[in-house]
């Protein structure tokens, strides 16, 4: 009789669960409900596909996105699982060889939009059969509370009525304790057991600057990167992630734009070209990520800020999905700060929705500004207790200073009073710095008592306090789009000077250069001795993608190759030792890769990766 774990080995080609995997395996093979939270990147499809592989009846798969279904059905496909998606990308033909398939019960996983889910037809032939569970992926779309809402997602609270017998499963990489409470409601999940994993992803590297030339820092956090490495940049508009991504091929990099107003067929092949080819940087929007399985990207750059924590969690979270070593570096300004209040403030949401965001947006500029550890913010805003330091990130690596910033505060605050609460930072700056310019001669303000008294600062330094005092909440930011800085109901106590406050030094381009050199290496080290293997495997594995038309990284992930490398297998037996190699692929590609070992054999190979 199969067991969980038998199906793990032979099918999946790993040795042993992790965390909370097998738990949720044994929930939903009770025939029981389960919510799981676990970080991108840590195993969510085991939870399902396995229990669907055991129990009688197909595992329906509930998936937000095409790429996604495709991406997930090609992977189970090479591992000889019996697995179809059900979408509009199919033609009539291709759609009723899927429900006769399904008929026949000739199918484990069926992976399905909600939309496609929640028609009568759907519901009636899935009635039809047994289902041996339904597993709603990407579960926080059903949250109007989160970041990425799905009306859509609403519908599924059918599957609890027409299919109460059948367990469910929902899962998320990103939910706060709100969203966690909205799924649970919305689904009807009540009396759902919760698997909450860490969230930590401890192979991701992050680090934030201040933005002051975009281009010139992208480029120079690119160049520090291995040559032929896969990453996103994301950019806030469609016109910024176009432009970046053609001056990066100006600069000799294989750069795409991704973004909701390119044409659907640009937008697949750039997707394709992405997920099949090495080396690519994707310039996108926040369109682009939902479902992208590619595990082998090395780093997730953010040029502009994004809307929430969480936002920016799952979207880093796209790297280093492998875990191996992976970065997460993002350049932000008080520019984006007020363009995005701006747009929250001019959207058609409620006031409610309106003051949730800029909550959000408010904690996150906080989270850029603080001196802490990185890993130990996110964590703590996510419910989980990490006492720090993480050792990974730039507070932890290299702490910045601080400084007894309490008089130029009171300099700062008051300036906003005797101005009137109408202007922004350039403007006040000019004023506390005494640039008497002809705007301020028109308005008299060369005549307040404020002008000159922050002479002793510069203007990035006097940036930099107006920055971290809307981080700290003293200010606010006006959003009818002049950008004029106002007090808030915290102002009073920090005005009158009544306790020290202590702001970050920003750090000199010097030291942001040696913070690039100092992160974490390639996912090994190269040496003269094991890169010919190293290259050797991975144009093995190029090959067999390009005849079975996949992305090299449903052949293998780097981390098999990688294992391969280090423990040099000679035989099928030996194959099987290593993560990754299931008993179909054995099938399918031990000959190809034995025979590439079999070559470089006689090399003493330096092992340390």
């Amino acid at each position: 009789m199969k067991t969980p774990q038998k199906i793990l080995q032979e099918v999946f080609g790993y040795s042993e669960f992790r965390g909370e995997q097998e738990a949720v395996i044994h929930q939903l093979l009770a025939g029981k409900d389960a919510l799981v939270l676990m970080p991108t990147g840590g195993g969510k499809s085991l939870c399902y596909q396995i229990p669907a592989l055991l129990r009688e009846g197909v595992g329906v798969v509930i998936s937000p996105l095409i790429a996604l279904m495709k991406n997930q059905v090609d992977r189970l496909l090479e591992m000889g699982v019996k697995a179809a998606f059900w979408n509009s990308s199919l033609d009539y033909a291709q759609a009723q060889e899927v429900r006769y398939q399904l008929q026949e019960r000739k199918i484990d996983l069926l992976y399905v939009a909600p939309e496609r889910l929640a028609t009568e037809d759907c519901l009636t032939l899935l009635s039809q059969i047994p289902v041996s569970l339904f597993a709603i992926d990407e579960a926080h779309c059903v949250s109007q509370w989160g970041h990425d809402f799905r009306p859509e997602y609403l519908q599924l609270s059918v599957l609890h009525e027409r299919f109460p017998q059948v367990p469910r499963i929902a899962l998320t990489a990103t939910a706060d304790t709100a969203t966690r409470l909205e799924i649970i409601e919305r689904l009807q999940l009540q009396t759902a057991k919760i698997f909450l994993a860490s969230f930590d992803r401890p192979n991701i590297h992050y680090q934030i600057e201040l933005k002051e030339n975009a281009k010139t820092q992208l480029l120079e956090f690119i160049r520090n990167e291995p040559p032929g490495e896969s990453g996103i940049v994301y950019c806030l508009s469609r016109k910024k992630a176009e432009k970046i991504a053609e001056w990066l091929c100006e600069q000799g990099y294989k750069a795409l734009p991704y973004h909701a107003g390119l044409p659907s067929a640009v937008r697949e092949k750039n997707q394709e070209t992405f997920l099949k080819e090495d080396g690519i940087l994707m310039v996108a929007t926040i369109a682009f990520g939902m479902g992208i399985d590619k595990p082998d990207v090395r780093f997730v750059v953010h040029l502009d800020l994004p809307k929430s924590l969480e936002a920016y969690f799952q979207e880093t979270g796209r790297a280093g999905r492998d875990g191996l070593p992976a970065k997460a570096w993002m350049v932000y300004s008080l520019g984006d700060v007020v363009n995005l209040r701006q747009m929250v403030e001019r959207s058609e949401s409620d006031e409610n929705r309106k003051r949730l965001e800029m909550q959000k947006l408010n904690f996150l500029l906080g989270f850029c500004e603080s001196t802490l550890c990185r890993r130990q913010i996110i964590l703590h805003y996510f419910g989980e207790n990490f006492q720090g330091p993480c050792k990974n990130c730039d507070s932890c690596l290299s702490p910045l200073e601080t400084w007894d910033a309490t008089v130029a505060v009171q300099k700062a605050l008051s300036c906003v009073y005797r101005t009137e609460e109408r202007f922004g930072v350039a403007y006040l700056t000019d004023v506390l710095m005494g640039n008497a310019t002809a705007q301020m001669q028109r308005f008299g303000h060369q005549h307040l008592s404020t002008f000159g008294v922050g002479k002793d600062l510069d203007k990035k330094q006097w940036a930099s306090v107006f920055r971290q005092l809307l981080a700290a909440g003293y200010l606010s930011a006006d959003l009818e789009g002049y950008g004029s800085l106002k007090l808030s109901g915290n102002s009073r106590g920090a005005l009158k000077g009544e306790k020290q406050l202590l702001f970050r030094k920003d750090p000199p381009k010097k030291e942001r250069r040696r913070l690039l050199v100092s992160q974490p290496q390639a996912p090994f080290t190269q040496t003269p001795e094991n890169t010919p293997l190293w290259e050797a495997l991975r144009e093995c594995r190029l090959e067999l993608a390009r005849k079975h038309g996949l992305p090299p990284y449903i052949i293998f992930h780097d981390s098999t190759l990688k294992e391969m490398l280090q423990f040099k297998p000679q035989t099928p037996e030996e194959l099987l030792q290593i993560s990754g190699w299931g008993e179909h692929k054995l099938k399918k590609y031990a000959e190809s890769f034995l025979e590439v070992m079999k070559k470089y054999s006689h090399l003493n190979i330096n092992t340390e990766i």
